[in-house]
């Protein structure tokens, strides 16, 4: 059996408490007018959630993997564009540093992400290379005491509010994998320009922007970890990410379940209650039934990347089958409302 401990479960409530009070109430708005929650990530920071996995002496809280699986799933059950700018924070930009940044990297970088004094961005998909990362076109070249960086990124999260860009170049494109470098650059760095905000079907209060390098000079000791070492550094840092997305995904689902819930136990038709009839009830219990299945997948990946053991297939299997629930989930929910379902409101 699987059960958290007294301190996680106070944990759990502590954030959900934080979410309803703080992030709820205004998710629908920020998402309409797809306006960054700058407030409420300052506030998420106080509570320790934007550097939650960070080593306290570098200013984090220093918790978990299942600690972080569980702040994400609270956070995301009431809003999905504030879990995704914690979750790029925190396993992608604040895991890598700690895992292969030098000290002065982790002393700099840092206890300033965690406190969301900047907050980072992970950029490594392209225009014409996602999965295909080995592949990249975005060059480093080096010149002098530092790298000249050139090159497009796509799909980032956080792009053009971030304060600290994670990037990923090729340092020698023969090498194919084995020739890409990771490179930490401060978003005042000349040669650094985001581009304009993509407007998104959802989480639209999360901004997802290109990245442009245009002979973006940046000092060697800005990399992170050994030349050619990049691509080792992004695969290991999506594995750990895969646990967030899967504990987001969850958070998804139980949030849709129980808005749909709520609402079929209030809503009559033909003399009685929607949610007395026993189709129904089925659906419902179908629901709850896939998103404890993802819940369970997404806590063991966490548990074993916390007793250090090998989770990469654990995670990719609780991201699969949790981002695949919240879409059965959310798309049932919508259509339990009826109509309504449809409504923006809703």
């Amino acid at each position: 059996m699987f059960a958290l401990t007294e301190d996680q479960e106070l944990f759990r409530r502590t954030v959900r408490e934080f979410a309803e009070r703080e992030i709820r109430p205004v998710a629908q708005r920020y998402d309409q007018e797809e306006r960054y929650p700058a407030e409420n990530v300052a506030r998420m920071a106080e509570l320790g959630l934007m550097g939650i996995t960070v080593p306290d002496q570098y200013g984090g809280a220093g918790l978990g993997a299942l600690e972080y699986a569980l702040a994400m799933e609270e956070v995301s059950r009431a809003c999905a564009a504030h879990s995704v700018i914690m979750s790029v924070n925190v396993s992608l930009v604040c895991e890598p540093i700690v895992y292969y940044g030098s000290e002065e990297q982790k002393r700099r970088h840092l206890p300033a992400l965690a406190s969301a004094r900047y907050i980072g961005a992970f950029c490594l998909s392209e225009p014409t290379s996602g999965s295909d990362a080995a592949h990249m076109a975005t060059r480093a070249v080096r010149a002098g005491e530092g790298y000249v960086l050139d090159g497009t990124k796509n799909f980032i999260t956080n792009g053009g509010v971030a304060g600290l860009y994670l990037v990923f170049a090729a340092t020698d494109p023969q090498q194919e994998s084995r020739g890409v470098s990771a490179f930490l650059v401060e978003a005042d760095t000349p040669g650094l320009r985001p581009g304009p905000p993509e407007h998104k079907l959802g989480i639209r209060a999360s901004t997802t922007t290109q990245v442009f390098f245009e002979q973006c000079r940046v000092p060697a000791a800005n990399r992170l970890g050994d030349e050619g070492q990049g691509f080792r550094i992004a695969m290991s840092t999506l594995d750990c990410g895969r646990i967030g997305i899967a504990a987001q995904a969850v958070g998804i689902a139980q949030g849709a379940f129980e808005l749909a819930r709520d609402f079929v136990r209030e809503r009559r038709a033909f003399g009685q209650r929607v949610a007395d009839f026993q189709g129904i009830q089925w659906t419902l219990a179908d629901m709850a039934t896939r998103i404890e299945a993802a819940r369970l997948l997404t806590y063991r990946a966490a548990a074993l990347k916390d007793a250090e053991q090998p989770y990469g297939q654990a995670a990719s299997m609780a991201k699969l089958y949790a981002s695949e629930t919240a879409m059965w989930v959310a798309t049932k929910a919508i259509q339990l409302h009826g109509g309504y379902g449809y409504m923006r409101e809703y």
